[in-house]
């Protein structure tokens, strides 16, 4: 008879497998090394050497398991499991193969449909946040309600979202752009920020998204989309959201309603 899955020990091990190679990278590995395009991953995106260094082995760690995988650079893994794993072993590829240390882990273990269990890690600054499906909610997010004088971090503007990204930043207090989604929504939980958000581009994937509404939604913040469609965990990485994370329900909806125009 197999194993009973332990949720939280299986991302626990995830992170520690990722953890280890991505100090093991940072440490021998040229930024020529680490910047080389090798391919295309499963979402229809390049595929940096260091992508690939930091999923291999916690996709060692999932195939022990004997579980599903959905990863940002491998794809579908179907094993006919109850249970899948949803990572994003490096989000913010670009910052650590450059050495800006702004990048990050996140992995959320779906069953049925529904998030039970959630990490993400801050690689350069060793912080880690955990989530699971029955926690007590511990508000730690602002009390923020409106975009105006609100701390808000944004996607970088790209042609077709730079006027909705305008009228954003012109109603905030203070803007940034770190570059890793993981991680931008996770200050969101600590209370360090009031909100993030993609301004309209629908670049969010279920990978960059999966982990981080648990994580948030147990320190009392929300998750949504720009245009209102829901999460869904289908197999299938062209699918896009434009992901909102704010403090209070009043500021995602004056986000999305600014976004929106």
């Amino acid at each position: 008879m197999p194993t009973p899955i332990n949720p939280t020990m299986l991302l626990e091990d995830s992170l520690a497998a990722a953890r280890n190679a991505f100090t093991l990278a940072a440490r021998t590995m040229t930024r020529e090394q680490r910047t080389e395009l090798i391919g295309m991953g499963g979402d229809g995106t390049p595929t940096h050497r260091l992508d690939v260094v930091v999923e291999a082995p916690v996709l060692d760690v999932l195939e022990r398991a004997g579980v599903n995988v959905l990863s940002e650079e491998i794809g579908w893994i179907d094993r006919g499991s109850s249970i899948t794993v949803v990572i994003d072993p490096l989000d913010g590829t670009a910052n650590a193969a450059a050495g800006v240390p702004l990048s990050s882990f996140s992995a959320a273990l779906v069953r049925d449909s529904t998030v039970v269990a959630a990490i993400t890690h801050w690689f350069e600054g060793s912080r880690t946040w955990r989530a699971a499906l029955g926690d007590e909610v511990v508000h730690s997010v602002t009390a923020r309600r409106s975009l105006d004088g609100a701390a808000v971090s944004m996607l970088r503007p790209r042609p077709e979202t730079m006027t909705a990204w305008n009228r954003v930043a012109a109603r905030a207090d203070r803007v940034r752009i770190l570059g890793s989604s993981v991680l931008e929504a996770c200050l969101v939980a600590d209370g360090a920020v009031d909100a993030f958000c993609d301004s309209g581009g629908d670049v969010h994937r279920i990978v960059d998204l999966a982990a981080v509404d648990l994580v948030v939604r147990n320190a009392g913040g929300c998750l949504r989309d720009v245009h209102g469609r829901p999460l869904n965990f289908d197999p299938d990485l062209r699918q896009r959201w434009s992901g909102i994370v704010a403090a209070t329900p009043q500021l995602a909806d004056d986000i999305a309603a600014t976004i929106r125009g």
